[in-house]
């Protein structure tokens, strides 16, 4: 076995970020993630592997900080909060069009506004749909445990580097601070400059060599005909991100007929509910997005065939169930259940949903 300890959430965040071989955090304070940074000036890292933890001085200027130590090809990546994210939004885009590798982690609270310093998920529109201007994708993780926030931020700096993108861990504010046994994960060294150099260095602003043009790392093409071109160049990544790279769990989903479908916290009670609807003699299961983009749309639609209809979970108006709906494509009914403000749906309420919503709708 390896490291095992009871950690919350956050706390996790900031110990795998070190034992990844990040190399640096630059991040702003706000409830209820404040957690990561604040373990990681704790830990003090920079003393064990090198790693920067830097407070910025406001959430716009840690994502542009990201901008810089992502075009020299390190591991950078921050954390914030769902209005703290919105501020983010345009230096994403920007992150976005320069096809840089950058990890973000939302630890979601209710809005819309200043809202609540509850859980919520009602940023998922804002992590799937691009959130800032322009046609572009985050690959977005949804972790539903402490060991997934662990797990996830090695694997957001895999997947944000194999496709120079960046990507998100889309969690909320009961993962961050609830508190699990998790076995975090071996350190990985940090790499060297030279390692950098030999790895990202056919794109990375590593320092100009005779033997290469000069590296341009920008989102800005004043051309259009150039910016079309580089448009689709995009859009043909985002396609293979969705052949590739799709991650979801199916449970009790052999002989379902009515599916819940339910990310993060949700899924969590949602599994619950399942437990009971089964007891009671109904065949339920639950798909599990872990990727909310790439959606899991074809999974969704091979269990059309033995499904009845689908039950959207989300601690939203429903946001989600619109994704649902575009993979079922009008075959079945397709509902949601939510709950907002910071309110945790229970499994009876879910329960209750299927029973009313499709059962006896």
């Amino acid at each position: 076995m390896g490291d095992i300890r009871l950690m919350k959430g956050n706390e996790v965040i900031a110990e795998a970020a070190i034992r990844c071989g990040c190399d640096g955090y630059y991040g702003y304070p706000i409830t209820p993630q404040s957690e990561i940074m604040e373990t990681l000036m704790l830990r003090r890292p920079w003393e064990e592997t090198g790693m920067v933890v830097l407070q910025a001085e406001s959430e716009v200027a840690s994502a542009n900080m990201l901008f810089g130590g992502a075009s020299a090809g390190k591991k950078v990546m921050t954390s914030s909060s769902s209005p703290g994210i919105s501020l983010m939004a345009e230096g994403i885009s920007y992150i976005a069009g320069a096809e840089l590798p950058a990890l973000f982690v939302n630890v979601q609270r209710g809005g819309p506004g200043l809202g609540t310093i509850q859980p919520s998920q009602a940023d998922y529109f804002q992590a799937t749909k691009g959130g800032g201007h322009g046609d572009y994708k985050l690959i977005v993780l949804a972790p539903s445990s402490v060991q997934e926030m662990n797990d996830f931020v090695d694997l957001g700096f895999e997947l944000a580097f194999k496709y120079r993108n960046p990507a998100m861990i889309l969690t909320d504010g009961v993962i961050g601070q609830m508190m699990e046994k998790v076995e975090l994960s071996e350190f990985k060294p940090r790499l060297t400059n030279q390692q950098v150099e030999e790895t990202q260095g056919n794109w990375a602003a590593t320092g100009k060599k005779k033997n290469r043009e000069r590296h341009i790392l920008t989102s800005l093409e004043l051309q259009s005909e150039k910016q079309e071109l580089h448009n689709q160049k995009l859009q043909a990544k985002y396609k293979q991100m969705e052949e590739e790279d799709v991650r979801f769990e199916l449970i009790n989903c052999d002989d379902a007929e009515y599916i819940l479908v339910a990310f993060g916290v949700s899924a969590r009670i949602s599994q619950k509910a399942v437990e009971i609807l089964r007891e009671k003699g109904i065949k339920a299961g639950l798909l599990r997005p872990i990727t909310l983009y790439p959606f899991p749309t074809k999974q969704i639609q091979k269990l059309i065939p033995q499904a009845k209809g689908f039950l959207s979970v989300e601690m939203n108006a429903g946001q989600m169930i619109e994704d649902i709906k575009l993979a079922v494509n009008g075959k079945l009914p397709v509902e949601h259940f939510g709950r907002m403000g910071g309110i945790i749906a229970t499994p009876a309420e879910i329960v209750e949903a299927v029973e009313s919503k499709l059962i006896g709708g």
